[in-house]
């Protein structure tokens, strides 16, 4: 008989538990309750829904950070207001108590060490973690503002939800003496209008990473992008299927750019650019990126038209200079002059960490032309080249090279032509075969990584992927 043995809980715990469980008890005892047990407590309180416990312990917290996010996970409405409440009474009090020692509100949905170590870490260390997360800066924090409340907007909705609206509410009767700062913007289905009305209330200077994935007209993106010129400590952009009609004139994309641009040369933090089915980079890609004051970390245009002019002016660009990341899955190649991407990879071969090549539609002869580029890639860790028609020989050429990268750790491609029949079926035993003799090959090179090969027909529409479950083989 096997029997689990679990720990018996802490005599803290248990004190907290109990305490916990008479509202009016633990009220009155938290003036004298022992920093220790405050973690536990609350916790207690919050899974128990004891509002008037979880107000009154925020007026006494003993840290100077409340990571209430972490502890939520998804959004409480009842808990915020309880919360909220609590930090009321102690703004409204013109001389601080005593015992006031919060300073940040931290409503994000975070990997938190906070909740999870508090049982067994002493009181020093927990003070200690909570005044070094404390100290993140707000470059538009004033003076005057004794609270900074933490908080990642995700607006997926038509309109703000229960808890954002509540939050907003209250931080505009609170603003003189509250800072609001949101680090992450993430845009989903929520209208432009809507949109700009959250905007105006947040400090745009404390954002860093933006995402629109939506399908935006490039008149709802021209009414977004004035804002996106004040975020002068975005260190990530993401935009993605932007539609542009068949009718809109070349003299109105080109007023588009040189809008967008303008607000680019104001972004003196962007590490990470990411671009995905936006149709007016062709012939502006250059344009786009010249103005980017800093290097760039990633770059990812992706499911784009591009023209063999902006790859070529892409490897001219100063601010790939340093580049880690770079994805040009969806990019149709296979008419380009494979020199120009073998340039390409030349000027970032110093740094480049992750390349991807998926769906580029690559032949031999090009995978020929940029390979000597592609060895010279020292720092290159991954590697993914699938959705390009590639033969085994190809393939084993590509390893071979690939081999010699140290640091390369995982590589992705599809299994070699040859594996398929006239009519674009997989061939089982054919590509057991092929996938045996590359295996071992690999083998040989004596330079241990993973290498994973898809199995999907070479015609298949859209270029989609079979099911991974069934179509993928980790060979080493």
């Amino acid at each position: 008989i096997s029997m689990s043995i679990q720990a018996p809980p802490r005599l803290l715990e248990l004190a907290g538990q109990s305490l916990v469980r008479n509202e009016a008890l633990a009220i009155s005892a938290l003036k004298e309750l022992p920093t220790e047990l405050y973690p536990g407590l609350f916790m207690e309180a919050f899974a128990m829904r004891c509002s008037k416990t979880v107000k009154a312990m925020v007026q006494t917290w003993p840290f100077t950070r409340l990571p209430l996010g972490a502890l939520m996970k998804t959004p409480d409405l009842e808990t915020l207001r309880a919360v909220l409440q609590g930090l009321d009474a102690l703004l409204d009090q013109e001389v601080h108590p005593r015992r006031w020692s919060i300073q940040v509100l931290d409503l994000r949905n975070v990997d938190e060490d906070f909740w999870v170590v508090w049982s067994g870490a002493p009181v020093s260390s927990l003070k200690a973690m909570s005044k070094r997360q404390t100290e993140e800066d707000c470059p538009r924090m004033r003076r005057k503002q004794s609270l900074k409340v933490f908080v990642d907007l995700c607006l997926e909705e038509k309109t703000l939800d229960e808890f954002l609206t509540y939050l907003f509410l209250w931080f505009m009767q609170r603003n003189d003496l509250v800072h609001l700062c949101c680090r992450k913007l993430k845009i989903y289905l929520m209208p432009i209008q809507n949109i700009t009305k959250v905007l105006k209330m947040v400090d745009l200077d404390c954002i860093q990473e933006v995402e629109v994935d939506c399908t935006w007209k490039l008149s709802t993106l021209e009414r977004f992008v004035p804002y996106l010129g004040q975020m002068s400590h975005l260190h990530k952009l993401l935009l993605s299927h932007i539609y542009v009609s068949d009718n809109i004139s070349q003299e109105k994309k080109e007023e588009f750019v040189s809008q967008l641009t303008s607000q680019f040369l104001k972004l003196d933090c962007l590490q990470k650019l990411h671009m995905d089915s936006v149709p007016f980079l062709e012939g502006h890609l250059d344009q786009v990126l010249r103005c980017l004051k800093t290097p760039l970390e990633t770059l990812s245009i992706t499911n784009c038209l591009l023209s063999e002019s902006d790859l070529r002016q892409l490897s001219q660009c100063p601010s790939i200079s340093q580049l880690k990341e770079l994805d040009l899955s969806g990019i149709k190649l296979a008419n380009f002059v494979p020199e120009t991407l073998q340039l390409l990879l030349g000027k970032v071969a110093a740094t480049l960490q992750t390349l991807d090549l998926d769906e580029c539609g690559i032949t031999d002869t090009q995978l020929r032309v940029i390979l000597p580029a592609l060895s010279r890639c020292s720092q290159l860790k991954i590697f993914s080249f699938r959705g390009n028609p590639i033969s085994m020989a190809a393939l084993e050429t590509l390893l071979r090279h690939t081999v010699r990268l140290s640091k390369l750790h995982l590589e992705m491609y599809d299994a070699p032509l040859e594996s398929y029949g006239a009519q674009g079926a997989l061939c089982q035993t054919r590509f057991a075969q092929l996938r045996a003799e590359l295996i071992q090959m690999l083998r040989d090179s004596g330079n241990p990584k993973t290498v994973v090969f898809s199995t999907v027909p070479p015609h298949c529409a859209n270029g989609a992927f079979c099911d991974p479950e069934s179509c993928q083989y980790c060979c080493w």
